[in-house]
């Protein structure tokens, strides 16, 4: 008896410990994914194409290739989920489509402009359906107690990947040419300890011969069972209009503090950093919140002070107003992610996670498919017509989705797990 106890509690030590390695390992990933976003997305490929097509046609092709890209992985976001329920496994696809990421980004300032878009769409398309199974795997590292928290430290420890990268552009002087290929790699070698030491939970294994067809028709009857749960078609209506504020924000962010504000390429730097370090105090805060007063009353703030910055951002061409209105972007970014995710499962039903998150997803890359789409060809129409103020017409369109976003959610309820 006195052999045994001690062996027990030590065995509990090392589950605990091997818990909390895993824990850490799983917001690495969320470290390395926005090192790739911030890097290669929020900045290299907007001014690849700027600096090779200029102005009108560089934010054009932009809005292209994004709505292209996650337009084609919103279509199959829902199949991609429902195929890792069917097998009841995550982490196979979330190696493959991070790889799917790494490499056609590496490749396309060394290409002709025409297949580097291409590249880029590759890339975005494999980078989107990775956050899917990333998303889902919440479950393998969490308890509903703590969903909060640990969301919030995916988040934070998240943001301090654009820290991190910023900090390397800064030190190295790192042009975009070094961007391309220095962001994939950090990308891929960050997400090594994930791949090896978070492990898909056995009970979720199904044994099906036609898991592939399955997936399928259990697609459109996700869509069809949406009724089944309160509050969640509507949330997902919200969630369409608010991200597409969110997502155009990241796409343009860098181009509109160049081209709009006035800031050089060195200064937007210092100011995205700041913007990112926002982000990481405020995620942290925006979890404990979470925690105490549910996602949907925290997610209903972080969209009111979105709103906000951007009045703010929009209507001021100056600096100093920029660089507020950037504090509470950032802050809106980590609150955004924390309680969204959360509210997302709180609503959906735990045996069907991939299946609901890849129509979360589908609905998320949808808003920013049009968001994209719209920001472009409102730059390619009016850009020479407006100069500047073309940026801010476009910004004020994200100010309109992002008020309808707060009207729909304001009536879904909240309903806790269990």
């Amino acid at each position: 008896m006195t052999a045994a106890a001690p062996a027990a509690a030590l065995n509990d030590v090392q589950r605990q410990n091997h818990r909390k390695v895993t824990r850490g390992a799983w917001a690495l990933y969320d470290f390395a994914d926005t090192i790739w976003s911030f890097a290669i997305f929020s900045r290299a490929i907007s001014l690849f194409l700027i600096d090779k097509l200029g102005d009108s046609n560089g934010n054009l092709w932009l809005g292209l290739s994004v709505a292209v890209s996650v337009g084609i992985n919103a279509l199959v976001s829902p199949f991609l989920g429902a195929v890792s329920d069917k097998y009841g496994r995550r982490i196979p696809f979330l190696i493959g489509f991070t790889v799917g990421a790494v490499v056609p980004s590496m490749l396309i300032p060394f290409v002709p402009v025409p297949l580097g878009i291409v590249l880029f769409c590759l890339a975005m398309f494999s980078y989107q359906a990775s956050l899917i199974y990333y998303d889902a795997t919440l479950q393998l590292v969490s308890l509903p107690e703590n969903r909060g928290r640990i969301a919030s430290l995916s988040t934070g420890v998240g943001y301090m990947g654009t820290v991190f990268i910023a900090i390397l552009i800064i030190v190295f002087k790192l042009n975009t040419t070094m961007l391309f290929v220095v962001a994939p790699l950090l990308f891929l070698a960050i997400s090594l300890p994930v791949f090896i030491l978070l492990k898909d939970d056995p009970s979720l294994k199904r044994e099906e011969q036609h898991a592939l067809g399955a997936a399928w028709s259990q697609t459109v009857r996700t869509v069809r069972s949406l009724g089944q749960y309160p509050g969640l078609g509507r949330f997902l209506a919200a969630r369409f209009f608010y991200t597409d504020a969110l997502n155009t924000s990241i796409t343009i962010m860098t181009i509109f503090s160049i081209k709009a504000v006035g800031f050089t390429e060195d200064e937007s730097t210092y100011v995205l950093l700041g913007l990112t370090l926002s982000a990481i105090v405020s995620a942290f805060i925006w979890g404990r919140l979470v925690d105490k007063f549910g996602p949907k009353r925290t997610l209903f703030s972080v969209l009111a002070l979105w709103a906000v910055a951007l009045l703010i951002g929009g209507t001021l061409l100056d600096k100093a107003a920029f660089l507020f209105a950037g504090v509470l972007i950032g802050a809106g970014f980590a609150g955004l992610h924390v309680s969204d995710r959360v509210l997302m499962y709180r609503l959906s039903p735990p045996e069907r996670l991939g299946e609901f998150y890849g129509l979360y997803g589908l609905v998320g890359k949808g808003s920013q498919v049009l968001g994209n789409l719209f920001w472009g060809v409102t730059l390619y129409l009016t850009f020479d017509t407006l100069g500047k103020g073309a940026y801010q017409l476009g910004i004020f369109t994200l100010l309109f989705a992002m008020i309808i976003g707060l009207i729909l959610l304001r009536p879904v309820p909240e309903r806790r797990e269990g």
